[in-house]
């Protein structure tokens, strides 16, 4: 005991030592900037590069992953062996801290260790939580791909936008030109070069309504590649066509191998399962093991081997209770799982529906729309310079094949987006290589 009686006198003056030191807690201090700083360099990324420096860099990601470590710790400490207990007393004293008078000094250590089966049990629970956990992590990972990939069609239509606008202005000056020449020369009336310069005034106005579009789609693709948001970027790829839709008949059971809500749903239903089996050997039994001496007695040490269990007379609490919750909550996730199968079927339908869709409508407007419109506003323009239509018709041609170009930037934009998302439908994901992959 005298032992025992030393390591109390250490710790408790270890503890009251710590608490006279200066407290050494690192604090943050604040980040000065230098008035000069250059701003980061611009990035200049493809649609694919895009991606996976956004599966990289996103926070939402890392949230996911830590997410996952922690439910790994989790099971770590489930499935640990108890640590040893020492208790030591003194035992048949006359009086309150009498140490010297007291008529026995037990000191014992000893190990409750539970029934085999409860680590088997708590380890498929540990595991089905982590499964749960690594699935949310790819349905992240399909989230932010698709975001990635929705930001990066966003700037690549407001860069298009502004392309058109500028073709739109430099038409409109070249328009206001020859419109002057003519009033000067006769054959043009005031209101035609007024309305010329009206149509330039819009295209400026357009232009600078479009750098707003410009920086807020920057900023979101910043924030998605986890980058700073003011950082320039610029794409690299174009507006085209995305790639052609897989088979219709095929993409409800894609669908239902891949996507991670349903694999999310069964990890539960797993753990849910190993949970309600764990709660019912509530009664079974813990090994004891203790070794144990009296200092005051001589005489070896003193084992004690035994079980540990609690008598179940009133085993109905338990049935109705607790077994029942974990039972009904079994059956909550068998309703679940049956409606994720419903919902992910419907939004893989949709999405296909939505892609198709888009597509058609922006191969229409390429091979369609623009090409008429463009042959509107030339003969348009041909036969103004001829003197055979007005400022008038010039002017709605021009409106009119601004109006279709912008359409078609739209369009392409919306096709390659609602391409991707049937890929998130899917369960698949654009790797960096240019193929889809589980």
């Amino acid at each position: 005991m005298r032992l025992s009686f030393g390591m109390c006198a250490l710790a408790v003056y270890g503890s009251a030592t710590s608490a006279q030191l200066p407290h050494t807690q690192a604090v943050a201090s604040p980040i000065r900037v230098a008035p000069g700083r250059q701003q980061p360099d611009s990035l200049r990324l493809t649609r694919r590069q895009a991606i996976a420096e956004a599966l990289v860099r996103n926070a939402q990601l890392e949230i996911a992953r830590e997410q996952t470590a922690q439910a790994r710790a989790r099971r770590q400490t489930a499935i640990a062996v108890p640590d040893p207990q020492l208790d030591a007393g003194f035992d048949q004293a006359t009086a309150p801290f009498s140490f010297g008078g007291a008529g026995s000094r037990p000191v014992s250590i000893g190990l409750t260790v539970p029934f085999p089966d409860k680590f088997r049990l708590t380890s498929r629970i540990g595991n089905a939580d982590i499964g749960n956990f690594e699935s949310n992590y790819r349905l992240q990972q399909q989230t932010i791909a698709l975001q990635a990939s929705a930001t990066y069609d966003s700037l690549l239509v407001a860069l298009k936008h502004q392309v058109n606008l500028r073709e739109a202005r430099q038409l409109s000056r070249d328009f206001l030109s020859r419109t002057q020449a003519r009033y000067e020369g006769g054959t043009a009336a005031k209101l035609d070069v007024i309305q010329a310069q009206v149509a330039v005034a819009q295209a400026e106005n357009d232009l600078i309504a479009n750098e707003r579009d410009i920086a807020a789609a920057q900023a979101s693709l910043n924030r998605t590649l986890g980058r700073q948001v003011t950082a320039p970027v610029s794409p690299a790829d174009s507006l085209e066509i995305p790639p052609a839709l897989p088979d219709s008949s095929t993409i409800e059971q894609i669908a239902l191998a891949n996507r991670p809500e349903i694999e999310s749903v069964r990890q539960q239903q797993f753990g849910a399962r190993a949970t309600t089996s764990l709660i019912r050997e509530f009664w079974f039994p813990d090994i004891t093991f203790a070794v144990s001496r009296d200092y005051i007695q001589p005489g070896p040490a003193l084992f004690t081997t035994g079980i540990s269990l609690p008598i179940p007379i009133l085993y109905w609490q338990h049935a109705k209770g607790d077994i029942a919750q974990s039972t009904h909550f079994e059956k909550e996730l068998e309703a679940t799982y049956r409606d994720t199968r419903a919902q992910v079927v419907q939004d893989v339908r949709t999405a296909y529906a939505n892609a198709s869709t888009a597509m058609r409508q922006a191969i229409f407007l390429r091979d369609e729309l623009v090409p008429s419109a463009s042959e509107a506003y030339r003969v348009a323009s041909t036969s103004y310079g001829l003197g055979g239509s007005s400022a008038l018709e010039v002017l709605t041609a021009r409106s009119a094949l601004l109006q279709a170009l912008s359409q078609l930037a739209d369009a392409l934009a919306a096709a390659n987006t609602a391409r991707a998302d049937l890929d998130r439908a899917l369960g698949l994901s654009v790797s960096t290589t240019g193929t889809r992959t589980r």
